[in-house]
Formats: structure tokens, sequence, C-alpha cells
């Protein structure tokens, strides 16, 4: 994919921050979109950015008239959380966003040898459980099983999944999107503080001991969920993007790397640092979302189909990669005037 062009939505949040320096440094030009001018250290991997909504749909015509992306990269969205307190604003980003670039994709890119190639971050919120018991019967879950979000955030995600698998359908012909999909799970990133997102009380928690904050966090301790680096996130959507069309065989795949308890991650954290104070305050409402999505997942399929292999496990993620760099980031702060 090298001199190919990458439109990146949603640039700015935590992903992009990764996304953009991984995609420049693959060779690709970057056009990037957000709601705020990008900082200096993102806007220099950039052909083109642009401070918009991506709801402003005549300027996403406009940028994609411009330069004829060969790569859609739609990281824009309203987070777990948030898109709970305002389901309206989380089905105007997430979905209609969703719709209008698909289709601007579809109108404006038609006919090409090559269908433009449409990464969409999903989420495991897509999955909904009744209560523990089927929880924790159900292991480690495939992609078809339990798609019965409990949160407005998994059923924006959960639609746009089939809405984007049915922009790459046969049947679209010359206005078809080739159209993928990673759930991933909660991501835990070294170099800017998580916001948002339900599953964020594992980055808060790591976070927080390395400023030496005191952290509570809003789930019990026994809480399980799947996790991954941000570095394993970025790594995986550009393999996928990579891959040839011909060898994938679904159009959504389930990646994860390990899936401690909140208890196991604080046992760890405080390992790191001693000094550190950890306590558990569940929300009674984010522990209830939390509850519904799955202890672990399955995804052979991405490991077959792409290549899918974190490279950092457990262990591997807090040695080699969280706390190098949050000690790193410690000594710059602490050397400045």
């Amino acid at each position: 994919m090298r001199g190919s062009v990458a439109l990146v939505t949603g640039a700015g949040g935590e992903l992009g921050h990764m996304l953009l320096p991984a995609l420049r440094d693959d060779g690709r030009e970057i056009v990037a979109l957000d709601l705020k001018p990008l900082p200096e250290s993102l806007a220099e991997c950039c052909r083109e950015t642009v401070a918009a909504s991506i709801l402003e749909v005549d300027r996403l015509r406009a940028l994609i008239r411009r330069h004829r992306p060969d790569a859609v990269f739609h990281l824009a969205a309203v987070l777990s959380t948030s898109a709970e307190r305002d389901p309206a604003l989380a089905h105007a980003v997430n979905v209609q966003g969703t719709v209008h670039l698909l289709e601007l994709c579809a109108q404006e890119l038609a006919g090409r040898a090559e269908p433009i190639r449409f990464l969409f971050p999903s989420s495991i919120a897509v999955y909904g459980f009744p209560d523990a018991r089927a929880k924790e019967s159900a292991g480690a879950v495939r992609e078809e099983e339990w798609n019965f979000p409990s949160s407005v955030y998994g059923c924006n995600k959960l639609y746009c999944e089939l809405l984007g698998a049915n922009y790459a359908g046969a049947a679209r012909k010359e206005r078809r999107v080739d159209f993928r999909s990673i759930r991933f799970p909660g991501l835990i990133g070294a170099d800017t503080v998580p916001s948002g997102g339900t599953s964020d009380y594992a980055p808060e928690m790591i976070h927080a001991a390395a400023r030496g904050t005191p952290y509570a966090a809003f789930v019990r301790e026994d809480t399980r969920l799947p996790f991954m680096t941000m570095e394993d996130a970025v790594r995986a959507f550009l393999a996928l993007a990579s891959a040839t069309e011909s060898g994938l065989t679904r159009r959504v795949y389930n990646t994860r790397a390990f899936s401690p308890s909140a208890g196991e991650i604080r046992e760890r954290v405080l390992e790191a640092f001693p000094g550190a104070r950890v306590t558990f305050d569940p929300d009674e409402r984010r522990q209830a979302i939390v509850d519904s999505w799955p202890g672990d997942v399955d995804d052979e399929r991405a490991r077959r189909d792409w290549g899918f292999a974190p490279r950092h496990g457990f262990e591997e993620a807090l040695r080699d990669y969280l706390l190098p760099a949050l000690g790193a980031r410690a000594d710059r702060q602490a050397a400045r005037p």
C-alpha cells in the first residue's frame, strides 16, 4: 500500500495518535479529519488536515474528491460512556456519520478497479449477555454469538457492521465498498489518557498509578474483559487493511491479547508502583454494561485469515510496553522547568 492515500476520521483520538505515525511509516499519504485541529506532532504526518465534524457531508465530499483515497480508517465516534449520556448525539455521529461516509465512498469512488478499503473499529460492546451465569458459561465468544447489545454504543456499532457488510456485497457492483472491521477489546495505550470508554478502568488505573494519583475503579474487582495494547491494535488494523480480499472469510473479526480481572490488573500495577492507591468503587450503570460484555472472545479467524498475532500478553504489555513508556513520560515531565 506504499504511496496510497488514507483518509482518517477522528484522527486526534487515542487510536489516531498511534495510527497516523504508523501509516506514515508504512509509506502512505494521510488526509486527516477531526473536530479539533490536530497537534503538530500528528499534523506533520499528514498531507492535509481538516477540523470538521463527520456530519459535515459537503466538506467530507470535497475532501474525498480532492484526494481520492484508497483506504478510509473511520475512527470518529462517540464512545460508550458518553453514548449512554447522549444517545441522540451517539446515533448521529456513530450511525449517521458512518452512513454518510460509506455512501460518499460509494458515490465518489465508484467504478474503480479496486474498491476503496473501509476500515471500521467495532467493539466487544456488540455482545450482550442477560446475566453473569450466561457470561461465565459462554467462554470465549465467536463473532456470530450473543449479538444482543445492551448499550447504545453497542447497538450503533452492530448496525454499522451490518451496513458495512451490505456495502461490500456483490450486489453493489460498481458502487461496492471493501468494508473490513475489527471488534476491538479494551485498548490500553501509554501515550494518551483514555476518556469516554466503559473499558477504560484498566488504562485509567495504570496511568493514575504512574502519576501517583489515587484511583477508584468504577467496576468490581472480579470484573473480567479482554484487552490488548494500543500498539497491537494499530498493528492489527494495518494487517487487515493490507490483506488480500479473497483471503478474508468474513467482514468483521474478533481480536484479543489477554483477559485479566480488574483485581489482577491492580495486583500487577501495585507491584510496579508500590505506593499507588488503587481501590474499587463500582458505578452501578457502567458495571451493568461491562457485565453484559464477554470475559473473552475467540479470535481464531483473524489469526487464520490475515495473520493476527499480538506481541503483548498481559505481562509483556506492562513490562515491555506500558511501564517503560510511562516511566520515560514521567522523566520528561520532571525535567521540564
